[in-house]
């Protein structure tokens, strides 16, 4: 079945591709605790002593790490979709 065209069914792949190599590599960064990601961190301004702060700060960056990787994932879904769609898309103009 048919959803879209055949050009909107390549601009799906290719931003998909995109996306999913931008957010693997930025939930890679994420969970080595890359610093330049410091501020994408839902942190508070201040804390109590240093130990509540790493303990917030390592559980933002596991989290986000994760929310990057989920987000990968659907944009995984997303190319397979578009995939289809160029395939079918393909086989009906070929003929």
């Amino acid at each position: 079945m048919k959803i879209c065209g055949p050009k909107c069914s390549l601009c799906g792949l290719i931003i998909s591709v995109w996306g999913i190599v931008q957010l693997v590599l930025m939930g890679l960064f994420f969970y080595i605790h890359s610093v330049a990601l410091i501020e994408d961190l839902p942190l508070l301004e201040e804390y109590e002593n240093l130990d509540a702060f790493y303990t917030a700060a390592n559980a933002a960056y596991t989290q986000n790490a994760y929310n990057c990787w989920i987000a990968a994932c659907i944009y995984v879904l997303t190319l397979l979709l578009s995939a289809q769609q160029f395939y079918m898309n393909s086989r009906v103009t070929a003929n």
